[in-house]
């Protein structure tokens, strides 16, 4: 091999979704990301896409070494399990990127496998001839960090998904000085998420979740069901603080949701007091207007709580004309027909779907 620094996209380079980039320097790989992308329409059977990634590692599995996961997403981290099976390698990440990989793994019977390595932002840490520095970036969910990443080749800036949010939902704005100091180092190259580029104006703040929810609280007449990732911990707080406000109980939907909030919760990235959280059994016992559910949905997965709810396929519950749904979150590009299918699947069975 030759001694240039090589960037290799295995994924998420012209796509929306399994984003993993390689960094090649020498005998030297360090991944950054493992994730997953849904599924167009057309792909029946099809659960989602990993990353192509077994033929670039063939015969190179030994020379990895590090694997860092910027955040908790599932088209930054829903692939772990697969690459761990082929890769053995340190994965670094932050805690609750961390917890959410970890639950990922268990959930494919891979539980106690792997070696995580929990890291801050403001820390670095050297990989082979690589040296990661983590900075806070401000994004739809916490813990989200950029890489400056030096290797004899020079610095390179990799900040993945993020947000300029002055007001995000857990106060922590984007590291502007770590920026700045890249800045004055002098930067070779930058990566940057680009997803809405095109669009002209800016991305308004996480903040105004909070008044939106407080009008379809105020105004449902009976349940209220919020669909969102599973792994969108900040959403899950905007959802139970607007429980708390108005008198409602809340209920998770769903495994992952559930496993997700679990482990959120235990290491604080979720306060929800005791008397609001229930059980899905609990809350379907209970009259429409003292609860909330919160499911996975939002994209129109078919396979999603949402999804099965517009087919009629959900086996815990079903839809009732006096329903209020809430996608809590725009189409990512190239799932708008999905959720379109999905929203006028939900307005045929009768209940009321707010999306924007």
């Amino acid at each position: 091999m030759s001694k240039k620094l090589k960037i290799v996209p295995l994924g998420g380079l012209g796509e929306v979704g399994k984003n993993m980039m390689a960094y090649e320097y020498g005998e030297n790989i360090l991944i950054v990301d493992v994730g997953i992308m849904f599924p167009e329409n057309d792909m029946l059977g099809v659960d989602y896409i990993i990353p192509d990634f077994a033929d670039y590692l063939s015969g190179k599995e030994h020379l990895v070494r590090g694997i860092i996961i910027t955040h908790g997403h599932e088209d930054h981290v829903g692939a772990i399990s697969h690459i761990l099976q082929q890769v053995s390698a340190p994965v670094y990440g932050t805690a609750l990127t961390m917890g959410l990989a970890e639950v990922k793994m268990k959930r494919n019977k891979m539980a106690g496998q792997g070696e995580f390595i929990t890291v801050q932002a403001g820390d670095t840490v050297n990989i082979g001839p690589f040296t990661a520095e983590f900075f806070h970036v401000c994004h739809s969910i916490p813990d989200s960090i950029g890489l400056g990443i030096t290797s004899p080749a020079g610095l390179v800036v990799h900040v993945s998904d993020y947000k300029f949010d002055h007001t995000p939902v857990d106060g922590w704005p984007t590291d502007y000085a770590k920026l700045a100091e890249f800045s004055q180092r002098g930067v070779d190259l930058l990566l940057a998420d680009s997803t809405n580029s095109t669009r002209p104006g800016w991305t308004p703040s996480e903040m105004v979740i909070g008044p939106a929810l407080d009008t379809v609280f105020e105004n449902a007449p009976a349940r209220i069901i919020v669909a969102s990732f599973a792994s969108q911990v900040s959403r899950m707080q905007q959802v139970a603080d607007a429980a708390v406000k108005h008198g409602r109980k809340i209920a998770f939907v769903g495994m992952s949701m559930v496993d997700n909030s679990k482990m959120a919760i235990e290491l604080g990235y979720l306060d929800i007091p005791v008397n609001t959280l229930v059980s899905l059994d609990q809350a379907l016992g209970m009259k429409g207007k003292d609860i909330v559910l919160m499911g996975t949905g939002s994209q129109g997965e078919p396979s999603s709580i949402m999804g099965r709810l517009a087919t009629g396929t959900n086996r815990h519950f079903g839809l009732k004309d006096d329903d209020t749904i809430v996608l809590s979150s725009h189409p990512i590009p190239g799932n708008e027909e999905s959720v379109n299918k999905t929203i006028n699947s939900l307005l045929r069975r009768g209940a009321t779907v707010i999306d924007d």
